[in-house]
């Protein structure tokens, strides 16, 4: 597993490679909060180079979707694929967090929503 992640303006986006599973959320999650600062209301979590997921990565998911809703915010995934498009499909995460199949749409899609275009 690795990550990185930037910040552009009050928008995290956390790239992730490799698998996600129950040995990595915590990874995953500790990266997230040692990241985070007090201005950043979105997140965007990248899965175009994510290999696996299973229902632990999904929780995650979740957890930072409940998260950034208590600061008013928006999480997005982007680049969901292969097993991961057939699990987000069963679990209904499409119901409450969009998917975009670029970053950049899912950035562009955050500064329309707040009124901030180029």
């Amino acid at each position: 597993m690795k990550i990185d992640s930037n910040i552009t303006g009050n928008t995290i986006v956390v790239n992730l490679f490799g698998d996600v599973d129950h040995h990595s959320t915590d990874i995953i999650k500790n990266h997230i909060y040692k990241n985070l600062t007090p201005d950043i209301k979105n997140m965007i979590i990248n899965l175009e180079g994510v290999e696996f997921m299973d229902s632990s990565g999904i929780g995650m998911i979740l957890g930072r979707y409940k998260e950034m809703s208590e600061k008013m915010g928006t999480v997005s995934v982007t680049g969901i694929r292969g097993n991961m498009e057939r699990i987000y499909t069963l679990s209904g995460l499409y119901r409450i967090i969009k998917s975009y199949d670029t970053v950049d749409e899912a950035i562009e899609a955050v500064k329309a929503q707040a009124g901030v275009y180029k």
